[in-house]
């Protein structure tokens, strides 16, 4: 499996389209938004084949990790953690940016937790899906 950084949001919105829209049932409102024309996108392949996508936004001194998805059948490898492991490569060669952030999936938490994140505030609704705020240093 390999991740590069890319421009090709064809790809990037047909994964999201897949496990968001098509799996978790997210409104194709909520997750198509229009912060993707400011993001660094990242794509995973197997082989030639996208499998997975995350994408990373900067606002002052922090970056935020999201629209992070692998499809079901690369699931369980290794490559959801890569993907991060991606974006927090990405935020560190942005001048400024000193800490990650994410909302997660409340299932997803210590998943995260492995990664280095830690969790605050509440659990929130985030289109249907409980959620809540991780951070971690860079």
């Amino acid at each position: 499996m390999k991740i590069t950084v890319t421009d090709d949001l064809t790809a990037c919105h047909a994964l999201r389209r897949k496990v968001f829209i098509e799996e978790q049932g997210v409104s194709e409102a909520e997750e198509m938004d229009d912060l993707d024309g400011q993001a660094v996108h990242l794509l995973a392949f197997d082989g030639d084949v996208p499998v997975g996508t995350a994408r990373v936004l900067a606002s002052g001194d922090t970056g935020k990790i999201g629209r992070v998805c692998v499809l079901a059948q690369a699931r369980g490898t290794g490559l959801g953690a890569a993907l991060i492991r991606a974006a927090l490569d990405v935020l560190r060669d942005m001048p400024g940016i000193t800490r990650a952030k994410l909302g997660a999936q409340t299932h997803a938490l210590g998943f995260y937790e492995k990664l280095g994140f830690a969790a605050y505030g509440p659990i929130y609704d985030d289109a249907g899906i409980p959620h809540r705020d991780m951070m971690r240093e860079l």
